[in-house]
């Protein structure tokens, strides 16, 4: 993909999704208010009591001294008593707030771990196709981890700076008013004439932010089509790609920093000489406060003009982390197609029998496919579908686990509509097996184990043997606790649909939604399988999806569908006596395989039934 894609040419985060961010990570404070308070205020209070408090004892130790010219070294004692007293109460209030802040960070980013997770589980099958997982993956972790760096940005830099600046006014105040309409009307200056220059950056920020997500998104395509990348000798393209998506990354991350550096910190820096000298000018030009005051007005001028150095900072942490942020709940703004209702209807148990009726459906930026397409098939019933690609075969798979939803009409199951059912009650009633089946970076256990969790070792190992996954899983190092690697990458296509089929027959749902479940099995092990699946669908509602026709030749009935119509149904016996669309395809089949074009390959004799 170059480098001029529509990928690549993505917008910063809107303010939207950043004033979201930003009430995902008030929450979390809010939740955690009893530690959220002290971990704020007493860093704040401690930086008070070392920046404000110690050099106003020194200050007054200064000025008894001139006044006095010179003290005793035993009337020292107090004051120094009194100065080592601060500064230990000080880095208590620090050990005590830190404390408090370690365990918001923790627990704030434990919750927000999990709330990205069900956010993401919240969204529909067209979201997970749209988006790379590489970038979905450093997104919902930076929103979470991303919160620290907020948390202490507040705490160490906001708070534990303004907090104490408002201290140190309130006792500049007492010696001069001057004093502190000078330091803060200087403060305010340098903060409007930085604002605009930190939205600019900000905006950069967000750009550097999408190119990293772009290049890790590229980074977890690459790999997990890697046999594919080295299959067509395309190693050195990926590489380049990468070399090119790394150099933009670098090029904005430069261009942000430098913005920061060479347009804000400029202005910064003189408006700070600016106000450290009018301080010091004041205090020696009003008098009042001898040798006192000019000690409290340097003081305190250089404690707080080091928050006009840190207002580039401060925001670019904080930009940092709710930009990083934002990049997931940017995700957020557009809600998921597929909801629950507000109010389910129970799950009734029951008869299966399953209902479109008058079903319209249209993909994305597409003409319709069905329109009132009207389908029953009763409990207990085996329907076939076949047909040519696109006719809308796997489509129907996907309306009835509501991996999408129609646009008109109903589908029901039990008489009930499926619309009003719990994502998690409807699926509950299907074993589904699909075509390219997936497979977990787990034990093979694990993987057939997924549909049934709370399944005995006694029942995971049936399952396995009807499906005849035993028959090579026992060859495996380390039998059913081998990892299947990535993917399932370990396992042919083959014994990746065995596992798949185990899955269905471990889940012991009342429909069977079989999506060309034997499609990637050789021919004797498609025999094998076929036995197990027919003792699978005994007793069950089965709706099987094929190109290889004599899978389905013995099923009670044959759904044809070409262009979401249904052209013919029947059984295969009288399918052919009628010798429309499906005798002409059984014709056309190649080894059993339907040609989509219609034309025949090399032939293989194929039996009329299975």
């Amino acid at each position: 993909m170059g480098m001029g894609s529509p990928e690549l040419r993505a917008s910063a985060p809107g303010r939207g999704s950043v004033l979201l961010a930003l009430r995902y990570y008030g929450a979390e404070l809010a939740r955690l208010r009893r530690l959220t308070a002290p971990a704020l205020l007493l860093p704040a209070v401690g930086n008070i009591g070392i920046s404000y408090i110690a050099p106003l004892v020194v200050a007054k130790l200064v000025g008894r001294i001139s006044a006095d010219h010179g003290i005793a070294v035993s009337a020292t004692l107090p004051y120094v008593l009194a100065f080592a007293g601060v500064l230990l109460l000080a880095e208590t209030l620090w050990r005590v707030g830190l404390h408090c802040l370690n365990r918001v960070d923790a627990l704030g980013i434990e919750h927000l771990y999990v709330v990205g997770m069900d956010e993401l589980f919240a969204k529909d099958a067209a979201f997970f196709h749209d988006n790379f997982a590489g970038s979905l993956t450093k997104r919902v972790l930076s929103f979470a981890s991303r919160f620290e760096d907020f948390v202490d940005t507040l705490t160490f830099s906001v708070v534990g700076s303004f907090l104490p600046l408002a201290f140190g006014s309130v006792v500049l105040w007492r010696y001069q008013p001057l004093l502190v309409a000078g330091l803060l009307g200087l403060i305010a200056l340098t903060a409007v004439g930085v604002a605009p220059l930190i939205r600019r950056r900000q905006a950069l920020v967000g750009l550097r932010e999408e190119a990293i997500a772009r290049v890790s998104g590229h980074v977890a395509d690459s790999l997990m089509n890697i046999d594919t990348v080295r299959a067509f000798a395309a190693e050195e393209r990926e590489a380049a790609e990468h070399r090119s998506r790394v150099a933009e990354s670098r090029r904005l991350t430069l261009r942000s920093w430098d913005y920061g550096n060479l347009r804000i910190d400029t202005l910064v820096a003189p408006m700070s000489v600016l106000t450290n000298g009018l301080g010091l000018l004041l205090a020696v030009s009003l008098g009042g406060g001898g040798v006192e005051a000019v000690v409290v007005a340097f003081t305190y001028y250089s404690n707080a003009t080091r928050v006009m150095f840190e207002f580039n900072q401060i925001y670019r942490r904080l930009e940092s982390s709710m930009t990083e942020a934002a990049q997931f709940t940017e995700l957020l703004l557009a809600p998921p197609t597929v909801l629950d209702p507000v109010a389910p209807e129970p799950l009734r148990s029951g008869a299966a029998d399953v209902r479109f009726e008058r079903v319209t459906f249209a993909h994305a930026g597409a003409g319709p496919l069905f329109e009132s397409l009207e389908l029953a098939v009763p409990s207990g019933a085996k329907i076939g579908f076949v047909g040519r690609s696109g006719g809308g075969k796997t489509t129907l798979t996907r309306l009835l686990l509501r991996m999408t939803d129609i646009d008109a009409g109903r589908i029901l199951i039990g008489g009930q509509d499926i619309s009003r059912l719990r994502q998690t009650d409807l699926r509950s009633l299907i074993a589904y097996v699909p075509q390219d089946p997936a497979m977990f970076h787990r034990t093979l256990r694990d993987n057939i184990a997924f549909a049934r969790p709370d399944a005995s070792a006694a029942e995971i190992r049936r399952a396995a043997e009807v499906a005849h996954v035993t028959e090579f899983a026992e060859a495996l190092p380390d039998g059913f606790d081998t990892l299947v690697g990535e993917r399932g990458v370990k396992l042919s296509g083959g014994q990746r649909q065995r596992v798949a089929l185990a899955r269905a027959i471990l889940r012991d749902a009342p429909i069977l939604l079989l999506d060309e479940a034997t499609s990637a099995l050789d021919s004797e092990s498609e025999l094998l399988v076929q036995e197990a699946l027919w003792r699978l669908m005994e007793q069950r509602t089965a709706l099987v999806v094929a190109h290889r026709l004599s899978t389905v030749a013995t099923m009670d009935r044959l759904v044809v569908l070409d262009r979401g119509r249904i052209v013919e149904q029947g059984t295969h016996q009288e399918l052919l006596a009628a010798n429309g669309t499906y005798a002409k395809l059984w014709q056309h089949q190649s080894g059993g395989f339907l040609d989509d074009a219609g034309a025949t390959a090399a032939p293989r004799k194929t039996v009329d039934g299975l």
